[in-house]
């Protein structure tokens, strides 16, 4: 069966680590018919426009993207191209795997957590007021009337919406997650002690879906101060975390920390009925063209896609080819090394290579 995938560069290094997942997914033999679009950057300065409209309907024509990472220049309309494309297709679960590698320079063993983070709500709805403007006056008189409490002249607002309905949703693709991936324990990361009808709500509903799913997966609750220390002391006790979109994006990074960095930290962003698939690290403008950077991220973002569309023996072949090359530690790059100024580390080409040698 071929599948038809939208292929999205990026920008700074993302052609050269999208290129890079894009042989070793190849090199599995897997028939794939990509459709090449751009956004970011390069888009901007072909089209005029950060997301041309041809990238969203690609998305949604084939159901499955890859993209690499793209740069939202500062004061250019949208907060983030990231985020943007994932409202507009309603990718509303952020899924981060952090697993440790033989190899990998971490502190941490046998670490081999899941993050599910709420996509499309919280503090990243974009809903926010600027100090002084007018509008921003009367919301906060507004608000000050509706709480009976008093707010500062000269603040900003950000609005922090949690709804039931994307709570139950995203509760339900963790739990429907951990099931098709065998996990065994979901952990409920919030603040509900202080943030009572907004993070309160997602741990009430939470609760609620978790009743279904009892006898089949452990559910428990853990305040996102008191899970930042426990992860730090005890990664291994943990199994799949599931937050609302901020808390979500913080400890993704942390995870990424213990496992030795965001060069083998992959993502995908999944909705009901199609997935984008990237690294979680950026476009690291400085190293562009320079065959320099490490490729693992987007090779397992590749492997995240490969078992989404059930090319599951690729998957496989493809993880256990990347956790060949990084033990070996002859064919990677430099910050893999000891000394990150090693003479025999590799360019990115190189490692890629390395994988597919080992497929």
């Amino acid at each position: 069966m071929k599948h038809k995938i939208t292929l999205i560069p990026g920008d700074g290094i993302g052609p050269e680590v999208t290129d890079a997942a894009k042989m070793c997914i190849e090199a599995t033999g897997v028939k794939i018919e990509w459709e090449e679009v751009i956004a970011g950057l390069s888009a901007k300065e072909k089209f005029g426009e950060l997301l041309p409209e041809n990238v969203i309907e690609s998305i949604k024509r084939n159901k499955v993207a890859l993209k690499g990472p793209i740069v939202t220049p500062i004061g250019e309309g949208f907060r983030s191209v990231n985020v943007a494309i994932r409202h507009a297709l309603d990718l509303y679960a952020c899924v981060r795997p952090a697993k440790t590698y033989p190899g990998v320079k971490s502190f941490y063993k046998d670490i081999d957590l899941v993050i599910v983070r709420e996509n499309s709500e919280d503090l990243y709805s974009g809903i926010e007021f600027e100090e002084g403007q007018s509008a921003t006056k009367k919301l906060i008189s507004q608000i000050e009337k509706a709480s009976k409490k008093k707010i500062r002249p000269g603040s900003g607002i950000s609005i922090k919406p949690i709804s039931k309905f994307a709570t139950e949703r995203i509760v339900r693709f963790a739990f429907e997650y951990a099931l098709e991936f065998k996990r065994k324990k979901i952990t409920c990361v919030t603040k509900a002690n202080i943030m009572k009808f907004t993070d309160g709500l997602f741990l009430k509903t939470a609760r609620e879906v978790a009743k279904k799913y009892v006898g089949k997966i452990i559910f428990e609750e853990m305040l996102v101060d008191n899970m930042s220390m426990q992860l730090v002391q005890k990664p291994n006790n943990y199994d799949i975390l599931l937050l609302p979109n901020l808390y979500g994006d913080i400890l993704s990074d942390l995870c990424a920390g213990l496992i030795g960095g965001l060069g083998i930290a992959p993502g995908a962003n999944i909705g009901d009925n199609m997935g984008v698939f990237e690294a979680v690290h950026g476009s690291a403008q400085k190293y562009k063209g320079l065959n320099k950077v490490n490729p693992t991220a987007m090779v397992l973002s590749g492997v995240l896609m490969l078992r989404y569309i059930k090319e599951d023996k690729s998957a496989e072949r493809l993880e256990d080819a990347v956790k060949k090359v990084i033990a070996e530690g002859k064919s990677v790059t430099y910050d893999f090394k000891a000394d990150p100024n090693d003479p025999n580390a590799v360019g990115t080409k190189e490692m890629t290579n390395a994988i597919i040698s080992k497929l």
